[in-house]
């Protein structure tokens, strides 16, 4: 069974992450990833970035994730607002 950890620690394994959480009810997840790596990457760019971190169980295990991301600059101002 998928579990928000496990989608987690396979995001957290792939890359680099200033801020990391997942929840989820083990069908519909939804994560927020705040990365320098998103520095200068379209939305697509970074979904893309997040889902590579992911592989295979993208195609089979996990049916719905629901993707945020922000730079760590991004991340401070939405926290400010």
């Amino acid at each position: 069974m998928v579990t928000p950890e496990s989608i987690q620690n396979n995001i957290a394994q792939g890359m680099a992450t200033a801020h990391l959480t997942v929840v989820g009810d083990g069908q519909h997840f939804e994560a927020i990833v705040v990365s320098e790596a998103f520095a200068g990457q379209s939305r697509i760019r970074r979904h893309q970035l997040v889902f590579a971190t992911l592989g295979d169980r993208m195609r089979g295990e996990i049916h719905a994730l629901s993707i945020k991301t922000y730079t760590p600059e991004e991340w401070q101002a939405a926290a400010a607002s």
